[in-house]
């Protein structure tokens, strides 16, 4: 964000300082708007041309590339307005110096001047602009609907048989219940007098109060006992006789 702010301020610096360029000397007491877009492609002449025919328009037109790039905050657009204001400059001196055989810097104003020192800076601080800008990376704001949405469900959405229900529970909702009562709990219990498996219970019904007059009693084998002498005892044995 920063970078964005302080490149785009640079960046329009650059484009303003190009503008302007045309409106002062540029070469021994000529401004720069007498300078034909021509001659730069022809040769150096004395003509005047009227303003959009001069110098100005490249510079104008590089310095809309600025602002829109700046807009944009789209980088090259910036470094290409820069390159165009450079690359006029260039081309300007390089005709000058073929019309008068040679470019000079002087103090009393017969060479090089501001203006030439303008459109050269505002070029410069152009590709400064760009190179500081961070441009458009996919950033917080930008680029969002390339992403998957990372906070996309991980389960689908229920479907029409089972409308009440949701992973990974799958616990049942509220219009499941019919019933305005409350559910009828299941008793886990199933030990004896629950109902074994192994048969039906025949005794009283499991929680009910024993009564041991009323209860069955239960029956023991009772083994009988010999008769009389010489026969044989539980063991097997004869008992021994009286004499």
């Amino acid at each position: 964000m920063i970078r964005n702010v302080l490149g785009s301020i640079v960046a329009l610096l650059g484009a303003a300082a190009a503008v302007l360029s045309p409106f002062r000397d540029w070469y021994d007491g000529r401004l720069g708007r007498y300078y034909g877009v021509d001659d730069l492609f022809t040769g150096v002449t004395a003509a005047h041309p009227g303003v959009l025919g001069s110098i100005l328009l490249p510079f104008l037109f590089a310095a809309v590339l600025a602002v829109v790039g700046v807009v944009l905050r789209f980088r090259p657009l910036v470094a290409l307005a820069g390159v165009l204001v450079l690359g006029f400059t260039v081309l300007w001196m390089v005709r000058q110096g073929q019309a008068a055989g040679s470019l000079t810097v002087a103090g009393d104003g017969s060479g090089l001047q501001l203006g030439v020192a303008g459109a050269a800076g505002g070029g410069v601080l152009l590709l400064l602009g760009a190179a500081l800008m961070s441009g458009r990376g996919r950033g917080r704001d930008h680029g969002l609907a390339d992403r998957p949405d990372r906070r996309e469900q991980p389960y689908a959405a229920p479907g029409s048989a089972d409308p009440d229900t949701w992973p990974p529970t799958r616990e049942p909702g509220p219009s499941v219940q019919t019933s305005p009562w409350p559910e009828p709990e299941v008793d886990p219990y199933v030990g004896p007098g629950r109902g074994s498996p192994s048969g039906p219970r025949t005794g009283p019904p499991t929680g009910a109060p024993r009564d041991p007059d009323t209860e069955p009693t239960a029956t023991y084998p009772v083994q009988d006992r010999p008769d009389g002498p010489g026969q044989s005892g539980p063991s097997g044995q004869s008992s021994p006789s009286g004499d």
